[in-house]
């Protein structure tokens, strides 16, 4: 699956919409990739390490 910057990052509200607009579009491919493989209804739970500054940024 090939995915852009211009796919990932989109124009968004607050300060730093790239640590927000960005893993939100990225958590949504991934899970219309699992709906479309028929894996979402077992999926109970997903574990993602973050790196960089997304990775340093605090809890919300």
């Amino acid at each position: 699956m090939a995915v852009s910057a211009f796919d990932l990052f989109k124009v968004g509200i607050g300060p730093s919409s790239s640590h927000t607009v960005g893993p939100m579009r990225a958590a949504l491919m991934f899970a219309q990739g699992l709906a479309r493989d028929g894996l979402l209804a077992r999926t109970h739970g997903v574990k993602a390490e973050l790196y960089g500054s997304l990775g340093a940024t605090g809890k919300g």
